[in-house]
């Protein structure tokens, strides 16, 4: 039989993708919707869209603040605090 370790590593996103995505497209919440935070990302979606983009500029730093810090942190907390804990904002 195959060895299971580390098997559900290769599930788990990849923090540097999200963190770019979070820096480029932060203001549609598609970082959010990565990490499988749905309400969190309609909410940035919504906010940008329904404004006809003039909330989009604020959603927008947002998505670079939380960009930065997903890069910032190390694999390890990244895994526990956005992706285990589905720690919403900052």
């Amino acid at each position: 039989m195959a060895s299971q370790e580390g098997a559900g590593k290769s599930d788990a996103p990849n923090k540097t993708v999200i963190g770019i995505i979070a820096i480029l497209l932060g203001a549609f919440g598609v970082h959010k919707f990565m990490l499988g935070m749905t309400t969190p990302g309609i909410i940035m979606a919504c906010v940008s869209v329904l404004t006809f983009g003039c909330l989009a500029p604020v959603m927008s730093i947002i998505g670079i603040v939380e960009g930065i810090i997903y890069l910032t942190k190390s694999d390890e907390d990244f895994q526990k605090i956005y992706v285990e804990g589905k720690k919403a904002l900052f």
